[in-house]
């Protein structure tokens, strides 16, 4: 099979979000609106772009630039249904119609161009077709591949066939970072790296980005140079991989399918993982109480996740039980099949818990954190927001001052940079476990006799038996140090003395002991080594 993508034809409602809380709230399109999440832009409608409005800017900047702007919140249910009507206007037309994401379709444009006479007549067809069912405007663009033809779309081009390279070869390497795509990391760096554009990044050989970026590298890269967005030996899904579900009653309310969504999605996406694999065009079928079938095509450029799953399956129910009288189904929906239309080989998707790296690089954790996340957020829902702290690596001597729990969702920069020097701290490893309350220990010489430290900060003499809490004494194999840490200020509080010992015992055991106190010194357990 040949590497040259499909011919795509993307049609785009730019500003969607925008353009959507408007109609949504009833106000017309013409005033300056901008849709806010986290107080910055994330979408903007021309007339407030011309007084200066940007998608970033922070709320308030974006009021002083612009004091008439008609503020909205984000909603993607919003955005989704209101963004139906214009997925259904295109299928009227042609067939295959996919959503990538609200405001933006793409669909096989080869059997369509011939039926309509040809890839322009098409464009101005469909443009026309939503103007008048929908009364909003519309982008077409026509190219090889979804990432080429989206951003053909933002420039109403059509692109010759096997001419993808070089039409995307001069436009700036921040193009890469399209919405759903979390890619601002890797942007970033390519710029830093002197990387400005498509083309510069298209040049380098392949092996070295795999080297350098990982797979998100190599995803991308294909991308800048007018490649398949992966590689042609995709596996025809299995059908025991269908995922279907009968409710009675019928789901007549979209916060009952929300619910349903999260279930259903998760047996979904377990399914293709069992199999290695993950979903990159989803389907969703329908059928109602009184026998209509309802069905769209969810296109995704990057494998989907459970959230993602359910995410559209909530924005397409948004979609058909509030549309418009006429629109929408006569009755609830009694059966729901969700297909897996496209796959491709899941290994991205095997993550670790915690993300590690750069964000969008590398180990690809980032679906992990995501639920890490939001499983913290539920228990702090339960039991407080003061039940669940994480840890921050912090500047500092010894074990416990370097390490700093967070409240989750709190601030989490460093207050003491770890590279300093620090005299006096610990070489690596650290102890595995530090107490949060030091043991009481007794540390002897061969004599029986005390060990403690001379006006020179030396030990009086080799450890030879070490007692634990009151334990009885276990012999030193070996010990390491001693590391002296004075006092913030000369040797006043917070002097001390380490060394590391390992002592005798089934198994032998390391431990982290702590001579300190100015009138009476007295030997701790500080941690304990694996």
């Amino acid at each position: 099979m040949s590497d040259l993508p499909t011919r795509i034809l993307v049609l785009w409602c730019p500003d969607w979000p925008a353009v959507a809380a408007a109609m949504a709230a009833g106000v017309s399109a013409h005033p300056p609106a901008a849709v806010f999440s986290a107080n910055r832009v994330v979408a903007c409608s021309v007339t407030a772009r011309s007084a200066g409005v940007r998608r970033g800017m922070r709320r308030r900047d974006a009021q002083a630039r612009c004091p008439e702007l008609v503020v909205f919140g984000t909603d993607d249910g919003r955005d989704a249904r209101l963004f139906e009507p214009v997925a259904a206007a295109v299928e009227e037309l042609v067939v295959g119609v996919e959503v990538v994401r609200p405001g933006l379709v793409a669909v096989p444009v080869t059997g369509a161009a011939g039926y309509f006479g040809g890839e322009l007549s098409l464009a101005e067809l469909l443009i026309d077709q939503v103007a008048s069912r929908v009364g909003v405007e519309c982008q077409i663009g026509v190219a090889d591949g979804l990432f080429a033809a989206t951003l053909a779309a933002h420039r109403s081009v059509l692109v010759d066939r096997g001419a993808a390279r070089e039409f995307l070869a001069p436009l700036d390497i921040t193009e890469l970072d399209q919405p759903d795509t979390e890619r601002a990391e890797l942007v970033d760096l390519l710029r830093r790296l002197g990387l400005r554009t498509l083309g510069a990044f298209a040049e380098l050989a392949e092996r070295d980005v795999v080297s350098r970026f990982g797979s998100a590298g190599l995803l991308a890269h294909r991308l800048a140079q007018g490649r398949s967005e992966r590689p042609p030996h995709r596996r025809r899904p299995p059908p025991e991989l269908t995922v279907s579900k009968e409710f009675d009653p019928p789901l007549d309310r979209v916060d009952a399918a929300a619910f349903m969504a999260k279930t259903l999605a998760g047996r979904f996406h377990a399914g293709l993982a069992a199999h290695g694999l993950a979903c990159t065009r989803l389907g969703i079928h329908a059928v109602t109480e009184r026998g209509e079938e309802l069905s769209r095509v969810w296109r995704c450029a990057e494998p989907l996740t459970p959230q993602g799953i359910a995410d559209r399956v909530r924005w397409q129910f948004e979609g058909w039980l509030k549309a418009a009288p006429g629109a929408r189904p006569t009755s609830g929906v009694s059966r729901l099949r969700l297909e897996p239309e496209e796959t491709v080989a899941g290994n991205s998707l095997q993550l670790g818990l915690w993300r590690g790296g750069v964000r969008g690089l590398g180990e690809e954790n980032e679906l992990a954190a995501e639920k890490a996340g939001r499983a913290l957020v539920r228990v702090q829902g339960l039991l407080g927001p003061e039940s669940v702290f994480t840890a921050v690596l912090d500047g500092g001597r010894g074990p416990a001052e370097r390490v700093r729990l967070v409240p989750w969702g709190d601030d989490r920069s460093v207050h003491s940079p770890p590279e300093m020097p620090w005299p006096g701290r610990l070489p690596a490893p650290s102890p595995a476990t530090v107490f949060a309350k030091a043991l009481p220990a007794r540390v002897v010489d061969s004599a029986g006799a005390a060990v403690e430290t001379t006006r020179q900060r030396r030990l009086t003499a080799p450890p030879h038996e070490v007692s634990v809490n009151g334990a009885a004494p276990q012999r030193v194999l070996d010990w390491a140090g001693p590391w002296q840490v004075s006092g913030r200020w000369g040797d006043g509080p917070g002097a001390c003395t380490r060394i590391q010992a390992l002592l005798a015992g089934e198994p032998e055991v390391a431990v982290l002991l702590t001579l300190a106190g100015q009138d009476h010194p007295q030997w701790t357990v500080e941690g304990v080594y694996d």
